[in-house]
């Protein structure tokens, strides 16, 4: 009986082993589960033809696997997953990726459009500065590892971001251009001596077998430079072609391969009417090299403080664990932390995820994250974030969130998001972008030809030829909108500014009017009890239990406040079917009875009560915020609370009106507490008593009569005006609600970084227009005169080179920002 061999590994297969795979049409019999697996794996990531071209068989299953099969399947393991993946629903999955191989704006173009042609694909956005993407996809459809073989298959490289690995990336980039650089520049050096040579004996007359013996000694320095320095833009070329995009390299490309053809030529038959242009080729790769790498050194400072976020976290964390002979201390990577872990944190370590203190006292230094100036105190049973620096003691911490779920991952999401996001005025330089190549292409064909009829007896359409199709820089267009975003949203980072959408600084910019919100806002939003006015013969403590029962269901900083003031001895009342109504209050049964809790119009409203006159004006006249506890037959109780106003909020009222902006406050509060902060601020025209829908339609009409709004506020309430205004910033105290409908949050206290905001969004969108119009006008000035023969190819070289650089380098201003 002959003995049947494993298909995929070539050992033998066991008589009682029944393993098949269908291979290329026929059923293949394999020796193992294992074989059976890989060669599954192999069949449906479509790559059978590894078994047609294969030279041998694998002892092993493993080493047989493509290799970025290998390297890719690993990340659908969702134990891995956890670390880099946020997982929005059970299916609905989003993850940040590094793409190596990014050069120009239609390489993220290419990514960008190849990806949203895969089933599962739910959203992709490529940033250009950072080269990084997010992915946004359906898992039941698509898993991550096809995601990166797309990718891999139009020939860049994706791996899930990872500091350190990005890091790393950026550094071979960093050198890899440098010895490219450096070895164009030495050789590129010769070349030129060479060629004032030949120049000289243009003028003053040269033996032709010198002028021959300096062709081929240019020519053999050319070499090295073409083969080696200039490698990339032919690569990326071919890569553009083989899919039918015109990026940026492609007329790079076909410039210095003219150039050297026809260099080749007139060094091989000496003719007379040719020309060698050795020195033009050295001297455009050795400056477009050289602006390249200045390029990468700028965007990697427009993003510095960004990616200083990054790197908050540490790698390793010290974890508590309890033994017969007492507590242990052990250390472990930050990635294996999982909720209700306990960690020790000694001074001067990084907190390394989100938790609740449980023993010390300390002060910890959010400025990284915040922008706080001073390090805030901390005791046991208050809440620290991951990144966030111990000061003075050591704390032991029990861990509530990690990995992609902390506060620090969701900030970095959120800028991740607005970075990647396109703005109005982006979209429209990529789509001149990409036509504007293939546009170039075809104008340096007609007047190569028009040239070629004029003077067909020298080379003149030649030089012509290559200037034009150097010297135009679609480049300096596609850079001069993302690096302005980067960098700015980076910088307002610095000042505890988050920037979450793509389009708030160009929106900000263009603001008419400004609403604030009170509590929270213009106030700090730590309400006190100040009294509790008791209306039946009830005590204060029993009216307090009843009115904490119904706000354990509220988010409202007037609901932390009464249950900051609650004691442990007061009685303890249980609330069910609480019905919260955002900006008026609650109503919920207690003991079987149905109990109001909120402002007088909703008292009104639910109960058809309405408080003494003599009792309301009264209690009005102090200025404090009222809130009323109810049933539908009887008023029980009335809480007055107050609130400080923050300090900078004057200042930031003035700075708005000497810009021309409209300062508006509208609050839920009554007329006398919203009148008081409004004359304290400097606001002149104020709103009280108004619900979370007349809010929203005050912010409507005024869009309707032409008003840019931006929105601040922090509360449940006002979500949906967040929402409904053209641009809209959170308090970073405020709820998780609030936050989620803003494009911008603020996370320090100090209401004068909002200024930065508006200054800073103003700066940003002036030096987009800027380079923009830069980049138009250089363009249009640029090809017509190399359509003239005013520009020869070494000029368009420096001239493409130093537009692109310009555009960066103006960019970096917004960096440069001093706080205010």
């Amino acid at each position: 009986m002959s003995q049947t061999y494993c298909y995929h590994c070539g050992l033998e297969v066991p008589e009682s082993t029944h393993f098949h795979v269908m291979i290329q049409g026929e059923s293949r019999q394999m020796c193992c589960a294992g074989c059976q697996a890989v060669a599954q794996a192999i069949v449906a990531a479509g790559l059978e033809d590894y078994y047609t071209y294969r030279t041998e068989n694998s002892p092993t299953p493993q080493s047989v696997i493509p290799e970025i099969l290998q390297k890719t399947v690993i990340y659908d393991n969702p134990a891995i997953q956890k670390r880099f993946v946020r997982y929005e629903s059970a299916n609905i999955r989003e993850v940040a990726l590094i793409l190596e191989g990014i050069t120009c704006a239609a390489c993220v173009w290419l990514n960008e459009r190849h990806l949203r042609t895969l089933t599962g694909i739910i959203d992709v956005q490529v940033n250009y500065s950072t080269h990084r993407a997010r992915v946004r996809w359906d898992n039941e459809k698509i898993q991550l590892s096809e995601i990166l073989q797309a990718i891999s298959a139009i020939g860049y490289l994706a791996h899930p971001y990872d500091p350190a690995r990005q890091q790393a990336v950026l550094d071979q980039e960093r050198k890899q251009q440098l010895r490219r650089l450096g070895v164009a520049g030495a050789l590129g050096m010769q070349v030129m001596m060479i060629s004032v040579a030949l120049y000289a004996g243009d003028w003053y007359g040269i033996e032709a077998e010198f002028k021959a013996m300096f062709y081929w000694v240019n020519l053999v320095f050319t070499v090295p430079i073409l083969l080696y320095s200039a490698q990339p833009f032919f690569n990326h070329a071919w890569r553009d072609i083989q899919h039918r995009q015109a990026g940026m390299d492609v007329p790079v490309a076909l410039a210095i391969s003219l150039a050297f053809i026809g260099s080749l030529w007139t060094t091989f038959t000496l003719s007379p009417n040719g020309h060698v242009y050795y020195d033009s080729i050295s001297m455009f790769v050795f400056l477009l090299l050289a602006g390249r790498y200045f390029e990468l050194i700028a965007r990697q400072r427009s993003n510095q403080a960004a990616e200083s976020l990054v790197h908050l976290v540490p790698s390793m964390a010290t974890r508590l664990y309890d033994t017969p002979d007492g507590r242990k201390e052990e250390l472990v990577l930050v990635s294996d932390l999982v909720i209700n872990d306990v960690v020790l944190i000694r001074p001067g370590d990084n907190i390394p995820a989100d938790g609740v203190i449980i023993d010390g006292h300390s002060s910890v230094d959010e400025s990284l994250l915040t922008g706080e100036s001073y390090p805030i105190s901390k005791h046991p049973s208050q809440v620290v974030v991951a990144g966030t620096i111990n000061i003075d003691s050591p704390l032991q911490m029990k861990v509530t969130k990690v990995g992609a779920d902390t506060v620090l991952s969701q900030i970095l999401r959120l800028l991740e998001r607005a970075q990647t996001e396109k703005p109005a005025i982006t979209q429209l330089a990529d789509r001149v972008a990409s036509w504007f190549i293939v546009t170039i292409l075809l104008f340096a064909i007609v007047v190569g030809w028009y040239w070629w009829q004029v003077d067909s007896s020298t080379d003149v359409w030649f030089q012509i030829t290559l200037s034009i199709l150097v010297v135009t820089c679609p480049c300096a267009l596609s850079l001069a909108t993302p690096t302005a975003i980067t960098a700015a949203t980076s910088t307002l980072t610095r000042f505890g500014l988050l920037t979450t959408r793509g389009h708030a600084l160009e929106t900000l910019a263009k603001t008419t009017h400004v609403i604030f919100d009170k509590t929270g806002t213009l106030t700090e939003g730590r309400l006190q009890l100040v009294k509790i006015h008791p209306l039946v013969q009830w005590t204060e403590d029993e009216c307090l239990s009843y009115a904490v029962a119904l706000e354990k269901h509220s988010e409202h900083p007037i609901a932390h406040a009464l249950l900051n003031a609650a004691t442990s001895h007061l009685p303890n009342y249980s609330a069910n079917q609480v019905v919260n109504t955002p900006g008026a209050g609650l109503q919920g049964n207690i003991a079987g009875r149905t109990y109001f809790m909120g402002t007088l119009a909703f008292i009104a409203e639910k109960t058809k009560l309405s408080l003494n006159l003599q009792l309301l004006t009264q209690l009005q006249q102090q200025d404090h915020t009222l809130v009323v506890l109810a049933d539908t037959e009887t008023i029980y109780a009335v809480f007055t609370l107050s609130d400080k106003i923050r300090e900078s909020a004057r200042e930031l009222v003035r700075q708005l009106q000497q810009q021309g902006k409209k300062v508006i406050l509208l609050s839920g509060d009554h007329h006398s507490a919203v009148q008081q902060v409004a004359e304290t601020v400097g606001i002149f025209e104020a709103y009280s008593a108004y619900t979370p829908e007349a809010k929203l339609r005050y912010v409507q009409q005024l869009q309707h009569q032409g008003a840019i709004v931006a929105m601040i506020g922090d509360g449940v309430n006002d979500a949906p005006v967040l929402a409904q205004a053209q641009v809209s910033i959170a308090m970073g105290s405020g709820t998780q609600v609030a936050r989620a409908s803003a494009d911008m949050i603020l996370l320090t206290e100090q209401l004068t970084n909002l200024m930065i905001g508006f200054t800073t969004a103003n700066k940003t969108l002036q030096i987009i227009r800027q380079n923009v119009s830069w980049a138009i006008i250089y363009n249009f000035t640029a090809l017509p005169l190399a359509a003239l023969g005013y520009v020869s190819p070494w000029q368009a070289a420096l001239g493409m080179s130093l537009s692109s650089l310009l555009v960066v380098t103006n960019a970096l201003r917004l960096v440069w920002q001093k706080p205010a």
